[in-house]
């Protein structure tokens, strides 16, 4: 399983310590060095049908584009945008081995999804 967190997010610090809690493995890429690939973005995309999901609204990467120009984006501009600055991506971004995902951090939807 593959985890792409910023270590500054405290969202990622407690999704780590959770995980940590619950004894499961992962493999931590830092999101702003090593963000998730545009293979891995796209199969995101797919996976929750809408690309929204993928964004971290909240950002500063987000708010300098601003969310009319990620509107007007294509889904490939738009996985171009995520690929090229870790920054956009919501996060903790979580890739199963079974090609589900995860973003951000809620406890209860990460314990339905990893523990069940």
């Amino acid at each position: 399983m593959d985890v792409f967190s910023y270590s500054r997010c405290s969202t990622c610090r407690k999704a780590m310590a959770w995980l940590a809690d619950q004894g499961i493995a992962y493999q931590l890429h830092d999101i702003i060095s090593e963000p998730p690939s545009r293979l891995q973005l796209s199969a995101a995309l797919k996976f929750f049908g809408d690309r929204k999901p993928l964004f971290n609204t909240s950002g500063q990467s987000y708010r300098s584009l601003g969310p009319a120009t990620i509107k007007a984006m294509s889904d490939e501009e738009a996985l171009d945008a995520l690929a090229a600055d870790g920054k956009l991506i919501k996060r903790p971004f979580l890739q199963r081995p079974d090609g589900t995902f995860l973003v951000g951090f809620n406890p209860e939807v990460w314990k339905k999804t990893l523990l069940s």
